[in-house]
């Protein structure tokens, strides 16, 4: 993510009989006949399509995902943890835990530095308890993230460590529920076994029945039902989630990157993976194993990570969604300016990026592979590309070319067939000690810039290293992005198609955003959430589109005399037979376009489209109006060799033409 911001705290025209069909329901019905606009303010512009003349291949991972630990993107966003602070770190916030009284119960909590399940978790909350019964408990009650969504005729499951004194052991204690928070309703509750004096981890089910009304106006409670001491740490409460995983991730938003068609997942994230400091940076090791294992560590953005999403549940998160990972090291630098010099100093951190490749890719007969067989995992995952490090383009030391040096050249002599990615070769910090295979290229701008910037790699030298524009976004609309946005957006994607020979990877960021007050660090964002919904924004919906339609060519072509807000990509898939035309009018004027197909023999007649267009640029979507911008799908007529479309003002479409 760029450095500065976050240090600071960081209509539709076609010809034809159309169907209309949204990209989200499936619903399909017959609309009837569209005209030519009554009125093209741009005159007629010509495309000319060369559909047997393919100029390099597409890189079939170009499109992918970017993810890190901002906007509550794990930690109450996707991570499918409902419980907020389950390690009881900040007893003095009243959001998280507050003492619940009920009947004649009375008692008292405190952190407990003296005790805890394991050297990661040394402390522990101690609830003392004067008076309680079954029907008056003591407890505490959780909020969970702006809420705690609870679903009818479902199963929650979690698990909390514990134990008692003598006299809260004489039988069973201790209950776990999820509460309504307007009626106090119980919706579904487990009582834990009797405790014993020696700390232990008990799992609980609890399944719902059915619910009127779904909100996320409730509570997570745990009730202490006699008197006596009971210490307490890491209690979790999962909802179901996506394919079923343990410790695994919220399904609605898994469902929407899967609506990406992404290739790759670039992890453990940009700001996240170098801390703040190195004490704070992602260190792999402490987060992968048993959860009680796992201390945990502070977050760019000023709040904890349980690192619940560790090492393993992104190659998890992968695996779900059948796409390679893209894996970031750590290479010695943090935020604060904190770093490693490359020679002994640095020798550390290469070898925790040796073993964390070899977690990854080692069979069960190296170490860190029968690490990750014994962590559930036997079968090794596959890795193509490796980044170095993050921005590195802000190390004021200028030590990158030496860090980066020494990185390449171990990891080449264990590993020669990884990609390695440099993430700098800008402001002075120019890896020149060895040529990087992958640079890493990041863009923040406005819509404006980008129309203007679309040609950027066109007249790249291509017998260099390959590029990855790890980080880029139409930075307008807030807490997500408007259809301005998706404009700039989609222009920017038709400069990075037509030169995927040497683009060979590209992600969006930021990609998740918790759109409760105070869950956003970052304006402009892919996919919005609360604890109960989530939606894509224009700019989603734009992503979607290019990535669900690309072919296998890139295919020469020219277009002339249009206005200076039109652009276009051209991919073929010649297995297929199908050109796919992408065109994006950022002008609010329509655009009459000639297109010609030469070199095709026959040309089907109809063509699939699929557009998203709004009547202003300020459109967007939010969480409660989440389908007011999505993709319109339709069959267009009349496609011969040479044809002419009206493509509409503030539209993006995607055209799939049949061709021999």
């Amino acid at each position: 993510m760029i450095r500065t911001i976050k240090i600071a705290m960081k209509f539709a025209v076609a010809v034809g009989v159309f169907v209309s069909m949204s990209a989200m329901t499936g619903q399909a019905q017959v609309t009837g006949v569209q005209t030519k606009a009554a009125a093209v303010a741009h005159a007629a512009a010509t495309l000319t399509i060369s559909t047997g003349k393919p100029t390099a291949k597409v890189s079939p991972t170009l499109y992918g995902l970017m993810t890190e630990e901002i906007n509550y993107s794990y930690e109450g966003g996707l991570y499918g943890e409902l419980v907020q602070d389950r390690t009881f770190l900040n007893m003095r916030d009243t959001v998280n835990w507050i003492p619940v009284e009920q009947g004649t119960a009375r008692g008292a909590v405190a952190r407990d530095t003296t005790t805890g399940p394991s050297a990661a978790l040394p402390a522990s909350l101690k609830i003392t308890v004067e008076q309680a019964d079954a029907k008056d408990a003591y407890g505490l009650r959780n909020g969970g993230w702006w809420g705690v969504p609870v679903r009818g005729n479902s199963t929650y499951t979690g698990s909390v460590w514990a134990k008692g004194d003598a006299a809260a052991t004489n039988g069973a204690a201790v209950r776990v529920s999820l509460i309504a928070d307007d009626s106090g309703k119980v919706l579904a509750s487990d009582q834990l076994p009797a405790l014993t004096t020696e700390w232990k981890q008990y799992n609980y089910t609890m399944k719902t029945g059915a619910i009127a009304k779904v909100t996320a106006a409730n509570q997570i409670l745990l009730s202490v039902q006699r008197p006596g001491t009971v210490w307490v740490q890491q209690l979790s409460v999962f909802p179901p989630t996506y394919k079923n995983r343990v410790n695994g991730n919220r399904m609605d938003l898994m469902e929407l990157m899967a609506g990406m068609h992404p290739a790759f997942l670039r992890f453990p994230g940009g700001n996240y993976l170098e801390g703040q400091t190195i004490a704070d940076r992602f260190d792999w090791k402490k987060t992968i194993g048993p959860l009680v294992d796992r201390p945990g560590h502070a977050s760019p953005w000023r709040y904890h990570s349980t690192d619940g999403m560790g090492l393993l549940e992104f190659l998890n998160w992968c695996e779900d969604l059948k796409i390679q990972p893209v894996l970031a090291v750590y290479a010695g630098y943090s935020l604060g300016g904190d770093h490693a010099a490359p020679g002994p100093d640095l020798e550390p951190y290469v070898q925790d990026a040796l073993d964390e490749i070899e977690y990854v890719t080692g069979d069960a007969t190296t170490k860190w592979g029968a690490e990750r067989a014994r962590d559930g995992h036997p079968k090794a995952f596959p890795l193509t590309y490796v980044e170095i490090g993050n921005e590195d383009f802000f190390d004021k030391s200028q030590s990158y070319d030496g860090r980066y040096t020494q990185f390449y050249k171990a990891i080449k002599a264990k590993y020669p067939a990884l990609q390695l990615i440099s993430s700098s070769n800008a402001r002075g910090n120019v890896v020149k000690s060895v040529t990087p295979d992958v640079i890493d290229d990041h863009y923040y701008k406005r819509a404006d810039e980008f129309f203007a910037d679309v040609h950027h790699y066109d007249n790249a030298p291509r017998n260099g290293p390959k590029i990855f524009v790890g980080e880029w976004a139409t930075r307008e609309g807030m807490p997500t992005t408007n259809f301005g946005a998706a404009l700039g957006d989609a222009a920017w994607m038709t400069g990075m198609e037509r030169n995927s020979d040497l683009i060979q990877i590209a992600s969006y960021a930021p990609l998740l955003v918790n759109v409760n007050p105070n869950g956003m660090q970052w304006q402009s964002n892919l996919i919005g959430y609360d604890a109960l919904r989530s939606y894509g924004s224009p700019s989603y919906y734009a992503q979607a589109m290019f990535a669900g339609h690309i072919g296998t060519e890139i295919v020469a072509a020219e277009l002339q005399g249009a206005g200076d807000r039109m652009f276009y990509s051209v991919t073929k898939d010649a297995a297929k037979g199908i050109v796919y035309l992408k065109l994006v009018n950022a002008s609010s004027a329509a655009q009459e376009l000639k297109i010609t197909l030469d070199g095709a023999k026959t040309v089907k007649p109809t063509a699939k489209l699929v557009r998203l267009s709004a009547g202003s640029t300020a459109a967007t979507n939010t969480i409660n109006d989440p389908k007011r911008v999505v993709p319109v799908e339709s069959t267009v007529t009349g496609v011969a060799m040479t044809f002419t479309r009206t493509v509409p003002g503030y539209s993006i479409e995607v055209l799939e033409i049949g061709v021999k």
